[in-house]
């Protein structure tokens, strides 16, 4: 019960030991005063903002990004979009509402890494849990985990997320137990959840990736059915913006 006398203290206390209800929000906003619907409204907006606040910022850390990106000020001139689709339906995350995937392909340098990253720092920041890796870093927690006896605890962690990114495939190969690891986050993902690859190699390469066609092959079915390709052409602008000429 709240009394005129009830200290800051109490008030903390009661916040801290209770769950709001809306049957309790209905009766007493129905009996206050205007001024104090008020004062409730700007209380309950505040612990809502707060919460947002504090679920984007566990997301954020939980995304494992290699740097804060962003896409404001994203430079797009080296990026070509399919006919049907737009920079302004990716940055919507429009994809995600499909379990649509993305292959962000390319050149070296052309800001793949910097567009995978700020797509997943994009989603934390609309409260969606995401999650970005290198290709070779994915490989290596899922080995760990299988050494570990916990893959299946990982894939389930993995499952959580609306969106994963697998960041430089190609550049490192996969031996044939990583090969089956990936493939079977990616499987997991289809239809489900969305995945964003970025890479340097034409998928008639990938065999090489995986040491296995027929491995490369049933990734790539999967990728392409709900998938989009974005070509990244021109020059590195880390040589172009290089202190060493």
């Amino acid at each position: 019960m709240i009394t005129a006398t009830a200290s800051p203290a109490d008030i903390l206390e009661a916040g801290r030991a209770c769950y709001l209800t809306a049957s309790v929000l209905d009766e007493w906003a129905g009996k206050a005063t205007p001024k104090q619907r008020e004062f409730l409204h700007g209380l309950l907006a505040a612990e809502r903002d707060s919460r947002q606040a504090s679920r984007r910022a566990r997301l954020l850390k939980a995304a494992h990004l290699p740097a804060t990106k962003s896409l404001e000020g994203y430079d797009w001139a080296a990026v070509h979009f399919p006919d049907d689709y737009d920079k302004e339906q990716l940055a919507a995350l429009d994809f995600l509402d499909y379990a649509q995937d993305l292959i962000l392909f390319g050149d070296v340098g052309t800001g793949k890494t910097h567009l995978a990253a700020a797509l997943v720092a994009a989603c934390c920041n609309k409260g969606i849990p995401a999650r970005y890796y290198t290709a070779s870093s994915l490989v290596m927690a899922l080995r760990r985990a299988k050494e570990a006896g916990r893959l299946d605890k990982e894939l389930a962690a993995l499952a959580k997320n609306q969106l994963i990114a697998i960041d430089e495939l190609g550049y490192l190969p996969i031996d044939a137990d990583g090969a089956r690891l990936l493939f079977q986050v990616i499987s997991d993902a289809y239809e489900t959840r969305s995945l964003i690859i970025t890479t340097n190699l034409e998928f008639s390469r990938w065999g090489t990736v995986f040491g296995d066609n027929n491995m490369a092959a049933a990734i790539i079915d999967r990728l392409v059915h709900h998938g989009r390709l974005l070509q990244f052409r021109g020059d590195s602008y880390r040589v172009g913006h290089a202190l060493m000429k």
